[in-house]
């Protein structure tokens, strides 16, 4: 199982209230059967109006992997494209005041932590970032603190997506793969797959 403890690179700061999944990832890019190539689409009708001055865009953000947004990220409708989308273009985990509910369940079965902080706490991040955007951010959920520089801000999370981080157990598929004996033995035992040979 892959234990999420501590994540570290630089940030990107993405200022704005309400940003949904729309923004996120257009409606027009939900019609892919795998989730591959949508990090090239993310935000991108914003992208495109702003020409290259999107922070997805500008180059002293290429390879930044913990977003900073503001209130209420990731609302409107429900598509896991829209953590997809991110992800594919490089983020690890999200800082912000606050994210849609689905949004940020989508982003830990994905195995992406969604932290808050306080208004001033995440300005001040912004701001950290936008004046030195080379400065390592990490985001440590043992802690439960971001640290860019010489900035600390709190962070929180609800306990039981900040254990199943720290745990492992966010990972359904690995806590299935590393169970797989007992699986079987409990697959053995159900009437209805005692003719299935493979179990």
């Amino acid at each position: 199982m892959s234990k999420i403890q501590i994540i570290s690179g630089r940030g990107i700061a993405l200022t704005g209230n309400d940003i949904d999944t729309d923004r996120i990832i257009p409606a027009r890019f939900l019609r892919c059967v795998t989730f591959d190539g949508l990090g090239e689409q993310v935000f991108a009708d914003d992208r495109a109006a702003t020409k290259g001055e999107h922070p997805f865009d500008r180059p002293e953000y290429q390879g930044a992997n913990i977003l900073v947004v503001n209130a209420n990220f990731g609302c409107g409708s429900s598509r896991e494209h829209a953590p997809q989308a991110i992800a594919k273009w490089g983020i690890n985990a999200l800082v912000g005041e606050s994210f849609a509910e689905i949004f940020f369940g989508n982003c830990v079965a994905m195995g992406i932590p969604c932290v808050t902080a306080e208004a001033t706490g995440v300005k001040q991040l912004q701001e950290a970032i936008a004046a030195h955007p080379q400065t390592p951010l990490t985001l440590d959920l043992e802690s439960m603190q971001v640290r860019c520089g010489d900035l600390s801000v709190p962070v929180s999370m609800p306990a039981g997506a900040r254990q199943s981080f720290i745990s492992g157990m966010w990972d359904s598929c690995g806590q299935l793969v590393v169970q797989a004996d007992s699986v079987r033995a409990t697959a053995r035992q159900l009437p209805y797959l005692a003719w299935n040979a493979i179990v």
